[in-house]
């Protein structure tokens, strides 16, 4: 089995979380989005989508990084993707939830256009009209994550043990540590993220993103707070 992703990559993290905290048996190859493997010979022909991440076992290849991690869950018979059938539902709703409303908003109306330049909008009139209805969206989400799904004194997504819906939902939500979101008026999502970022290999597959962090210190940024 073969995980074609890159390191930076929102959607490939927390793949390569799940395959590094459960000792997968999957290789690992970058694929260059700096230089476009991704829209290239041979990934193209993996991904006709020309993104990341994408897995191949066999002749069998999946391309959404939900999929993903639900199908090596289930390949392995990993507990953190309940067997029961209305755990497991929760587990999916969890899933689909932060995959849609919330990454449409906060990534795409807020993240992704200020730090790609293929994402910026063509006018800074539009630049900052996007951003700013994404906030407004984005802050809906938050209110709902914190109040709702974190606030009944569970300590992950869907009681008290931890699932693929805490470290997908964890991945795509930290795609606003490059520009330096916080997430302390938050509360519950604040813990929860402390929790997730216990893990133990949390860190390591964090640098990569840490280290465009950095890159961008000096570059401002409009903020969700």
């Amino acid at each position: 089995m073969k995980l074609y992703m890159h390191p930076v990559s929102n959607t490939s993290r927390p793949v390569i979380l799940f395959i590094e905290e459960n000792k997968l048996p999957v290789d690992m190859e970058v694929v260059d989005l700096m230089t476009g493997a991704h829209l290239q010979e041979p990934f193209i022909s993996v991904n006709p989508n020309g993104l990341v991440p994408a897995l191949v076992d066999g002749d069998f290849v999946l391309t959404e990084s939900s999929a993903i991690i639900k199908y090596l869950a289930d390949k392995f018979d990993l507990p953190t993707y309940p067997k029961d059938l209305k755990t497991r539902a929760k587990v999916n709703e969890l899933m689909d939830w932060f995959n849609t409303g919330f990454y449409r908003d906060y990534a795409y109306g807020v993240v992704y256009p200020q730090i790609y330049p293929h994402h910026k909008r063509p006018s800074d009139e539009l630049q900052q009209g996007t951003i700013e209805w994404g906030k407004g969206m984005t802050k809906k989400w938050l209110k709902v994550l914190n109040d709702h799904w974190l606030g009944h004194g569970n300590k992950y997504l869907t009681g008290d043990q931890l699932t693929i819906a805490d470290i997908f939902g964890a991945g795509l939500l930290t795609c606003g540590h490059v520009i330096r979101d916080e997430f302390k008026e938050y509360p519950n999502i604040d813990a929860w993220l402390k929790r997730i970022g216990e893990l133990p290999n949390w860190s390591k597959i964090n640098e990569a993103m840490n280290g465009f962090r950095e890159y961008v210190k000096d570059q401002p940024f409009v903020n969700i707070a």
